[in-house]
C-alpha cells in the first residue's frame, strides 16, 4: 500500500511539473502563450497563401491553350510586375 502510495505521488509531481500544466496555472503565460501562438499561425498562414497564390498565377500564366485563364493570368502577372517596377 505504502509503494503505490508512494508511486502516486511520484506520478502526481510529474504531472504537476509538467510544461501544459505549468503554462495553465499561470493566467497571464496562459495568455502570452495563447497570443505568440496565434501570431505564429498566422504568419505561416499569410506565408503559405502567399507561395500557393504565386505558384498557382505563375503556372496558370504558362498556360496559353485555354484563352480566357492564360490571358487573365498574363494580366496578374503584369500588374504585379507592373506593382514592382514601381518599387
Amino acid at each position: 500500500m505504502r509503494a503505490d502510495l508512494k508511486a502516486l505521488r511520484a506520478e502526481l509531481h510529474l504531472l504537476n511539473t509538467h510544461r501544459f500544466v505549468r503554462i495553465h496555472n499561470s493566467m497571464w503565460r496562459l495568455i502570452s502563450f495563447q497570443f505568440i501562438r496565434g501570431l505564429a499561425f498566422g504568419l505561416g498562414s499569410v506565408i503559405g497563401a502567399t507561395a500557393l497564390v504565386s505558384v498557382l498565377v505563375y503556372s496558370l500564366s504558362t498556360i496559353d491553350f485555354i484563352p480566357i485563364i492564360g490571358e487573365w493570368a498574363k494580366r496578374i502577372v503584369d500588374m504585379i510586375t507592373q506593382s514592382n517596377g514601381d518599387l
